[in-house]
């Protein structure tokens, strides 16, 4: 989600995108470029990296026009333009052409900073690109996404998509897009689950998150899955005991906020809240019973057993029961 300041017109006559998510910065060209030809069909657009933005170019591509047509002048990767062509942009800067609009895409930091500030002096249009690199950030990006399509999706629909796909924002909003296009009911975690759960990652965890919630018959309905779709049994192991850990870790853990226990425990705060909800159930012994069965399930699909399916297959039923160990007590 790009963040702006509250020049938030595209016609401004420059905008500053500024940081390194590729999606982001894109799209902050592309609300310019649509809002240009909205005014002028006929704009004219000049897409230039910085070694064909020669000393004398910026000021022939904004030169009037006999016909006074409106074009947009983008400018990627700015923070590596030569200095004489910073200067010209510089001297741009304080005296933009009319029907012009000059974007600037900036990765910030320190090179090139003397550009940045210089565009934002003259009080350019800045709309922020940071890299997404937390959980959170990619979880509140799904959940955008979804509102600006006017549909709704589930919050554990939003979750499982980013546990699936992951941290790519381009493959995060095409799933986004998919899904808006081939469901027009809800779309819930289910629907993500018959779209995605053939992932790797998304199979494995599935397969862990739905033991330790004490989901047995659907645990093993996600492991079955997941190994006829050539996820590999380590994957799974893997993906169990970090299950397992982490409801320890939790359990044995001081009260506090997310973001306080977060950083106790070496996980991201959404992470908390989720084990928070999987822990109900789990007594001290309980997460003892798991992590043995795990280890021999680790022990099993790395040689140790003549069948790794039937190894797992016990492990998740061994986990799912120790789910629900503090019911039975």
């Amino acid at each position: 989600m790009a963040r702006k300041t509250a020049n938030d017109d595209p016609l401004a006559p420059v905008t500053l995108a500024v940081g390194q998510e590729d999606l982001l910065l894109d799209r902050a060209v592309q609300e310019v470029v649509a809002a240009a030809r909205a005014a002028d069909a006929d704009t004219d657009v000049r897409d230039l990296m910085p070694e064909q933005l020669q000393p004398g170019t910026l000021a022939e591509l904004t030169s009037p026009s006999l016909f006074s047509e409106r074009k947009v002048v983008v400018v990627r990767n700015a923070q590596d333009l030569s200095a004489d062509t910073v200067k010209d942009v510089k001297a741009y800067l304080g005296s933009p052409a009319e029907e012009i609009t000059l974007v600037l895409l900036h990765a910030g930091g320190a090179k090139g900073k003397g550009l940045l500030d210089a565009a934002r002096k003259v009080g350019a249009r800045e709309v922020a690109c940071p890299k997404m690199t937390k959980p959170a950030d990619r979880l509140a990006f799904v959940r955008q996404e979804f509102r600006a399509t006017g549909r709704s999706a589930t919050p554990e629909a939003c979750q499982a998509l980013v546990d699936a796909i992951g941290s790519d924002l381009r493959e995060l909003a095409a799933a986004v897009s998919q899904l808006v296009a081939d469901v027009e009911s809800t779309i819930d975690e289910a629907v993500v689950g018959r779209y995605y759960t053939g992932r790797a990652e998304a199979s494995s965890f599935t397969v862990a998150d739905r033991a330790v919630e004490g989901r047995a018959a659907e645990a093993l309905e996600a492991l079955r899955w997941a190994l006829s779709t050539g996820v590999a049994p380590v994957l799974i192991t893997s993906a169990l005991a970090q299950g397992v850990r982490a409801i320890g870790k939790l359990s044995s853990a001081r009260g506090g906020r997310p973001a306080d226990l977060a950083r106790e425990l070496g996980m991201p705060p959404w992470k908390i809240d989720r084990v928070r909800q999987q822990m109900r159930g789990w007594t001290p012994d309980g997460v003892s019973v798991a992590l043995r069965a795990v280890a021999a399930a680790d022990a099993g699909v790395k040689g140790g057993g003549d069948d790794p399916e039937y190894a797992l297959e016990k492990a998740v039923v061994t986990i799912a029961r120790a789910a629900r160990s503090r019911g039975r007590a």
